[in-house]
């Protein structure tokens, strides 16, 4: 049986397998590997490692679907770096400072760029520029306005394109007091080399914005194991000053959080024995997929929330802080808010999302206390 973790590794190293790997793999197994990859969007790294070895013959019927993933992860690739160049040259010309996130600055450190897709283009404005960056991406670039979140403002392309235009980086409240952090993000930011408005993170800001980016989602469900493959590479660059960044990580109380995920990493890419901690994550991470389930955020924010009753009354009262970005006119109208919340609750009623409320409540109260306290037991072991 093919080991996952070890086809990951070669392709995020140079592709080439030992020899002992070099096998036939059956069509069994192959359908197993490609399920969890495609539910990862990782597929085609697994598709890369087996047809660089040859491990599979032209003739096996999935060996076609193996070439449509490379070829399907390049083409994304060339499309969203188009975009992306398209829209970094018109923040340059409307003078608007700017910084690139995510996928757009970790590809740079892959064997090759395409080899890290995403589905979304992610880059950070001053907030007192947002408006005039949306009006402009709107204006010269045909983007159309989709909506506005605690931490950006969403815009699509009508080719399917989606840029996330951040304000802020992380909402507060979220992976602890790691906001606290982001909030300098700007202060120690400087400008790419010949550049005018583009800037960049320090090493130490980007390295802390991934980890405090993974704890966000695990705590909404799960992160997948791409986090996981960027966390390998990015620990592995040469030159890089580790002791800064576990600094800034014990300042955003993420310091432990990271060592659970290093180790997790290191079982998967390094060959590492696992301990009850990491097959504790393991479980949840391949349990949640790249977007997590519902059951895992509601397990996870029940305990953040103080219970199961206090979570129930959380769906039921939205704190200002979340309602806000929904009715924007709260944030100079606060009074307003119990006429927003009623207004919501009727919404829900009427359009459609009152099942998807009564269902998440529902397993709110199925929950079981071995279940909870499981959850419990594991945020505190990984530091959320």
């Amino acid at each position: 049986m093919f080991e996952y973790n070890i086809l990951l590794k070669y392709a995020i190293i140079n592709g080439n397998l030992p020899k002992d790997y070099l096998s036939d793999c059956s069509s069994e197994e192959l359908r197993s590997l490609l399920k969890i990859s495609k539910k990862n969007d990782i597929a085609h790294l697994i598709a890369f490692t087996i047809e660089k070895n040859g491990l599979i013959d032209k003739s096996n019927d999935c060996y076609a679907w193996l070439s449509r993933e490379l070829l399907t992860a390049v083409y994304r690739y060339e499309k969203i770096n188009h975009e992306y160049n398209r829209i970094c040259d018109a923040l340059e010309s409307a003078e608007l400072s700017f910084l690139p996130l995510k996928g757009s600055v970790l590809r740079q450190y892959y064997p090759e760029p395409w080899m890290r897709t995403s589905c979304d283009i992610d880059i950070l404005v001053h907030e007192n520029d947002l408006e005039k960056a949306t009006e402009y991406l709107i204006r010269n670039l045909g983007y159309i306005y989709d909506c506005k979140g605690p931490h950006d403002v969403s815009l699509y392309l009508q080719s399917q394109l989606h840029l996330e235009l951040h304000y802020t980086l992380i909402a507060d409240g979220v992976a602890k007091s790691s906001c606290e952090v982001l909030k300098n993000v700007w202060q120690s930011a400087f400008l790419q080399k010949n550049k005018e408005h583009c800037y960049e993170m320090t090493d130490e800001m980007f390295y802390f914005y991934h980890i405090a980016h993974m704890a966000k989602h695990f705590e909404e469900g799960g992160c997948g194991i791409r986090p996981f493959i960027d966390l390998w590479i990015l620990d592995n660059i040469i030159d890089v000053d580790h002791d800064k960044r576990d600094e800034l990580l014990s300042q955003g109380n993420l310091l432990r959080f990271t060592e659970v995920a290093r180790m997790l990493s290191r079982v998967w890419f390094e060959n590492n024995e696992h301990t009850e901690i990491t097959k504790k994550m393991e479980r949840y991470i391949l349990r949640g997929g790249i977007y997590g389930t519902n059951e895992n955020r509601i397990a996870v924010q029940q305990q953040k929330s103080g219970g199961r009753l206090k979570y129930a009354l959380s769906k039921i009262f939205i704190p200002y802080d979340n309602i806000k970005f929904h009715y924007p006119i709260l944030q100079k109208h606060r009074w307003l808010m119990p006429i927003m919340e009623v207004r919501r609750w009727l919404k829900l009623v009427f359009c459609g999302h009152a099942k998807r409320t009564v269902r998440e409540l529902s397993y709110n109260q199925m929950i079981s206390k071995d279940t909870s306290n499981e959850i419990k037991i594991f945020l505190k072991e990984i530091g959320l």
